[in-house]
């Protein structure tokens, strides 16, 4: 379990617990407004029900796909939120926190997989999204690395080069001419097959060519999206990012060069918990 403190205030009045295929994160709301964040294994109901339970609140709202069996082991006063209308919730509150909130935005949600949310003055609805996302992450670098971790594998990917990894456009039109700039990713993984025999890539190349894989295809597919629909800010939030500039730099590049605003939501995979508490407070 970890833990983020953002208030020591005593006393707990409200509470809201996102529910996830990966991981359950909680927002306790303490007396003065104080708020704080806790993160849970998905499979750790119980850790999570004891949490939501030492804080003593008047009233919890969960979200998330597995919101309905954290629910049955909780004795308080509990009501269930719909996912987007938590994580549109959420996602407001951080960005009047950081002093920027755009009337009309694309919110992306980056979980086990990812999903493209508009939101507007009418209301939030899901735009797209893709199955790319930390499950992408953590399954292949279970397969590629060794390890299922993702501190580790976020580790290794801010110390790699996925230029050793990916084909680049210069590799594929060595003399130029070509109406792309020669850096730029041509096939990921490709370099890999024109390897030497008993030739290996460094992990933590390989690290970084996997946060390349899954960046460019959800800023890709989210650029699309936030055209069709007129948006120019991006904000981006979930757990996939913390503590991963590999992944946060390659989404930033991709929507740059699209003409998007990428925001980045400060304990943004705390954005559906907060949303959940925010319900929870305005019932309770």
């Amino acid at each position: 379990m970890t833990s983020r403190t953002r208030s020591e205030s005593a006393g707990v009045g409200v509470a809201g617990a996102d529910v996830g295929a990966s991981l359950i994160k909680v927002a306790t709301r303490e007396a003065g407004n104080g708020t704080r964040y806790h993160t849970f294994p998905a499979g750790d109901l119980e850790a999570a029900a004891a949490r939501l339970a030492a804080s003593r609140p008047a009233r919890v709202a969960v979200t998330g796909g597995g919101a309905p069996h954290l629910a049955r082991l909780l004795t308080s006063d509990t009501a269930r939120v719909a996912e987007f209308d938590a994580w549109s919730a959420g996602a407001r509150h951080l960005l009047r926190e950081g002093g920027r909130e755009p009337e009309r935005f694309l919110l992306v949600s980056l979980g086990t997989g990812t999903s493209a949310l508009l939101v507007d003055p009418s209301g939030v609805r899901r735009v797209g999204g893709t199955a790319l996302g930390g499950g992408t992450l953590v399954g292949l670098g279970r397969a590629l690395l060794g390890t299922s971790r993702f501190e580790e594998i976020a580790a290794l990917a801010a110390a790699g080069d996925r230029r050793r990894v990916d084909l680049l456009v210069r590799d594929v039109y060595p003399e130029g001419g070509f109406q792309l700039p020669p850096d730029i990713n041509a096939a990921s993984f490709a370099r890999l097959a024109r390897l030497a025999h008993g030739e290996a890539p460094a992990p933590a190349d390989v690290a970084h060519a996997l946060m390349g894989l899954v960046g460019e295809n959800v800023a890709l597919i989210c650029c699309g999206l936030a055209a069709a629909t007129g948006v120019e800010p991006i904000v981006f939030g979930g757990s996939p990012l913390r503590g991963n500039p590999a992944l946060e730099d390659v989404l930033r590049l991709v929507c740059l060069a699209f003409g998007r605003q990428p925001i980045f939501l400060p304990q943004g995979e705390f954005a559906g918990a907060l949303g959940a508490l925010e319900r929870a407070a305005a019932d309770a």
